[in-house]
């Protein structure tokens, strides 16, 4: 990645982040292949639409909006509740590697989103 740059405004800043998000969550609302993590979820995807960009943007450089409203992400406690297995990891991450690759973002920071989400979606595990 570029060390002038954060993440953040690599990403686009407010309106990078949150067309990321946006394109995430409207392949999980209208793929077949994401029809398991989409049942985890509410009818809306509004508030998951905010919490992620909240969240994205603090963790990409950004302000630190999820922690100024909730506090700690405590991520894994707060997803504790969802039956997160493998099938529903890689749901996850189909979504998020195609709204990845829509954002013509800069090949660094999209290496660097795909390894780092790899990471975090694997931790979200809590079912064999």
């Amino acid at each position: 990645m570029a060390e002038t740059q954060s993440l953040y405004e690599m990403l686009g800043g407010e309106t990078g982040v949150r067309a990321l998000v946006d394109r995430f969550y409207d392949l999980m609302d209208s793929s077949p292949e994401a029809k398991d993590i989409r049942a985890l979820h509410a009818a809306s995807l509004k508030g998951s639409r905010e919490k992620l960009f909240m969240f994205l943007s603090g963790w990409s450089g950004g302000p630190p909006l999820y922690i100024q409203k909730f506090g700690h992400p405590r991520l894994r406690m707060r997803h504790m509740p969802f039956a997160i297995g493998e099938r529903e990891r890689d749901q996850w991450l189909w979504c998020m590697e195609r709204a990845i690759a829509a954002g013509n973002f800069d090949p660094s920071a999209s290496e660097h989103l795909k390894a780092r989400f790899t990471e975090i979606a694997d931790f979200m595990r809590n079912q064999e």
